[in-house]
């Protein structure tokens, strides 16, 4: 039946132009934002996974951030507690020579000035060794936790090492200083208490340090990971959405010479009426 007030062709020429127009639309789209899946309309149940590992991977950069402040922070400690190892040994040498009983009045006060200098320089090295407003050898923080996790559900913790002076690791008081020999000999022996001390506390500092560094590196590489398989489920393969383009292009052009064709059929019915 040929008709002017229904063009089946016409219709069928159409659709399939608003289809090819709809696929078109979609490879642009993923041309332009390198995506396949850019949203829930294009694939629902692949997008919510893509979404669960992206708040995973943001979760990861958070503990890759609280991990590198606790290395900063132990590192801080344990450049501290090295420079205070090195100050004991000053100490017990300036001690030790000052517990020679033949070494006259005059010089023994020499040493004790030196040495008194080097036990203040403890004091300042320890108030300073802070990073971010956290000191771990001062006493004032006994330990913090740092994200080992995404979810904030596991923690890694950092015990202190309080090296202050008069304390239990560095057991040389703030006023210690000597005038005979036999005081020298005496706070001798008690810098090389203190000194094993502070050596213990600087091998179990650096063990921290180094867990810290390792479970950085981890975390790292499972951010990498998590970062590619969210690639694999909604990056857009460029060459072959390449490819597609240009077909449709083509299926598009045609697609309006037979949509233009369909149009001009109803004009035959002119010939009826000649």
């Amino acid at each position: 039946m040929i008709s002017i007030n229904t063009n089946a062709g016409a219709m069928v020429a159409l659709q399939n132009l608003n289809k090819t127009n709809m696929e078109l639309g979609q490879v642009q789209q993923r041309i332009n934002t390198g995506l396949s899946v850019a949203g829930a309309k294009d694939n629902g149940g692949v997008y919510a996974i893509a979404q669960r590992m992206r708040s995973e991977v943001s979760g990861y950069k958070a503990v890759t951030d609280s991990v590198n402040r606790g290395i900063s922070t132990t590192d801080i400690a344990l450049a501290a507690g090295e420079a205070i190892s090195d100050l004991l040994i000053e100490m017990k040498e300036k001690a030790l020579a000052a517990a020679d009983t033949s070494l006259d009045a005059q010089s023994r006060t020499s040493l004790n000035e030196d040495f008194k200098a080097l036990r203040d320089q403890i004091g300042s090295i320890v108030a300073n060794a802070e990073f971010n407003g956290t000191n771990i050898i001062d006493g004032t923080t006994a330990n913090f936790e740092v994200l080992a996790n995404a979810d904030g559900s596991n923690t890694i913790t950092v015990n202190g090492e309080n090296m202050s002076l008069s304390g239990s690791i560095v057991t040389i008081t703030t006023t210690a200083s000597f005038a005979t020999a036999t005081q020298a000999a005496a706070i001798a022996s008690q810098i090389g208490s203190s000194l094993d001390n502070v050596n213990a506390s600087l091998a179990r500092l650096g063990t921290t340090s180094k867990s810290l560094e390792i479970h950085r590196t981890f975390v790292a590489k499972l951010t990498d990971a998590l970062t590619t398989g969210i690639g694999n489920l909604v990056d857009a393969d460029l060459a072959k959405e390449s490819s597609r383009l240009q077909s449709l292009q083509v299926k598009q052009q045609l697609g309006i010479q037979a949509l233009s064709i369909a149009n001009q059929a109803p004009q035959a019915i002119l010939s009826f009426f000649r």
